[in-house]
């Protein structure tokens, strides 16, 4: 899979999930929509990605390692409820943004040992 595709992946599971979270909540909070406005500004983002501008790569790349650092509270949080749902929801956008982290670290590395 290439960058701007595991990154346009990304963008739409946070956006679709978060929603799905804030949505399906009996007390919406504002805050579970974080992820989707990253969601939108990672899609907003790909073009340039997938035109290897490095302004958008590395800007994507800095919001993709917030929305990973930011969903560790609420998986602790929905841990702590117990609740099993929230914790798939969670799981599935941690895992989802670790793998494009991933695919950023590749992409960075191989473009260090062209130059």
């Amino acid at each position: 899979m290439k960058l701007h595709l595991a990154s346009l992946q990304n963008a739409l599971i946070l956006i679709v999930i978060s929603l799905w979270g804030y949505l399906s909540s009996e007390t919406p909070s504002l805050t579970a929509l974080i992820p989707t406005f990253i969601g939108l500004a990672l899609l907003l983002l790909n073009s340039g990605i997938k035109a290897h501008k490095k302004i958008a790569i590395n800007v994507s790349l800095i919001l993709t390692v917030i929305v990973l650092i930011g969903l560790i509270k609420p998986l602790l949080g929905a841990i702590d409820r117990n609740s099993s749902i929230a914790i798939i929801r969670v799981v599935v956008m941690f895992l989802s943004t670790l793998c494009a982290l991933l695919f950023f670290i590749k992409y960075l590395s191989r473009k260090k040992k062209i130059s």
